[in-house]
C-alpha cells in the first residue's frame, strides 16, 4: 500500500518532516519496484537520512505540528 500525505508508517512519526517526505517518496519507489513493505520502509528511513545529510538538511528540525496527538 503507498503512502502519501499523512499516511506513513507509524516508524517514520517522529522523523522530521523533509526527511519523512524523502523517506516516503523512496519508500514508495521501492515498494512499487519490490512489493516488499518492510524492505521499503527501511530503506526509505535509511536513505532519507542519507540524503539529508547530503543535502544539509537538518535531522534535528522539529516535527510537524499536526503530527502530534
Amino acid at each position: 500500500m503507498p503512502w502519501y500525505n499523512g499516511d506513513y508508517p507509524p516508524s517514520y512519526k517522529n522523523l522530521p518532516v523533509k526527511i519523512r517526505d524523502k523517506a516516503v517518496e523512496i519508500a514508495n519507489a521501492i515498494l512499487e519496484e519490490s512489493g516488499d513493505e518492510v524492505l521499503a520502509i527501511a530503506t526509505g528511513v535509511k536513505q532519507a537520512k542519507v540524503w539529508a545529510k547530503k543535502e544539509g538538511v537538518a535531522s534535528n528540525q522539529s516535527q510537524d505540528k499536526s503530527d502530534k496527538k
